[in-house]
């Protein structure tokens, strides 16, 4: 069966003065899933996802979402589209219930949002100013504003950027649970884990270009990464003890750490019976697989900025 494109964008192009922020990106979403763009701050993302929302004007290209002009339709499409901005503020006075109220009312249709409240974790903040909200209660508000209107598609643009590990791991459960409403999702994140969690397909974005587009599963399997069995040695250690294990393609010692790289995950049980037949004493073993952040810096020969 023949999925059904939302959002089709076709050699998109952006430029500020001689920056040139987006550069012939293409790709499609398609309906019922979380689509991510990920990258670094400053690759082009925001501006990318601002001219399929009709926040911007693009320099060149063509972008249809719903089948509308996001430029041209801006009216129409915003009735049928939700957005969490990167950076957005109300006034600190408002309070919660207030503000979605306020923005139930922009809309001919909207749905009823005391549910929202209690989806989203807010309902014993429904009187609750907005200057006194933490950062992710006010990261949730806006969630609820964004589907107040019951829209067919939503857009969330560094929706955890300043939250801390708790927090976003929460966001990103509010993410799978708008999915499972039937929304199609469309987010920006320079957090390479978020990406790998939440979406069904990434796009790796760097200096305003489509780097590398498919599922993270696909994207990691491609790259051939090696696993890696890390740990602590006191003491004397020879990395021979390990090179000649099988599957094993290098041993790196940096300080009293070593660091060895193998093919296959399952090689921790050998490296372990060596280093205890050895006399080897060692501490803070662990390993790590493959993942999205080792696709970037092998697509782009740096790891993530902030």
């Amino acid at each position: 069966m023949q999925q059904k494109t939302v959002i089709q964008v076709e050699h998109l192009r952006k430029v500020y003065g001689s920056t040139v922020a987006v550069d012939d990106i293409s790709f499609q979403v398609y309906q019922g899933e979380i689509f991510g763009m990920v990258g670094p701050n400053g690759a082009g993302k925001t501006t990318t996802i601002e001219c399929i929302e009709g926040l911007r004007r693009p320099d060149g290209g063509n972008i249809r979402v719903l089948d509308l002009d996001p430029y041209v339709d801006g009216y129409a499409l915003r009735l049928r589209i939700g957005i969490q901005l990167q950076e957005a503020v109300l006034q600190d006075r408002i309070k919660v219930w207030e503000a979605l109220d306020l923005y139930a009312s922009f809309y001919p249709h909207s749905v009823d949002w005391q549910p929202l409240l209690e989806q989203l974790g807010l309902a014993d903040k429904r009187n609750t100013p907005f200057g006194k909200l933490s950062g992710g209660q006010k990261q949730r508000l806006f969630i609820a504003l964004a589907l107040v209107h019951d829209p067919e598609v939503v857009f969330l643009d560094e929706l955890t950027t300043g939250l801390d590990p708790q927090a976003r791991r929460a966001m990103w459960d509010l993410v799978r649970g708008i999915r499972e409403r039937n929304k199609t999702i469309l987010l920006t994140t320079h957090f390479m884990e978020e990406a790998e969690r939440l979406c069904d397909r990434v796009a790796i974005v760097e200096r305003g270009r489509i780097v590398a587009l498919d599922t993270p599963e696909n994207l990691i399997r491609r790259l051939g990464a090696e696993n890696r069995v890390i740990f602590t040695v006191d003491g004397q250690f020879e990395p021979q003890q390990l090179s000649k294990l099988t599957g094993v393609t290098r041993v790196e010692t940096i300080g009293e750490r070593v660091i060895v790289y193998a093919r296959e995950a399952g090689v921790v049980g050998e490296v372990v019976n060596v280093l205890t037949t050895n006399g080897t004493r060692f501490r803070d073993l662990r390993t790590e697989q493959p993942n999205l952040e080792d696709v970037f810096l092998a697509l782009t020969g740096r790891e993530m900025r902030d």
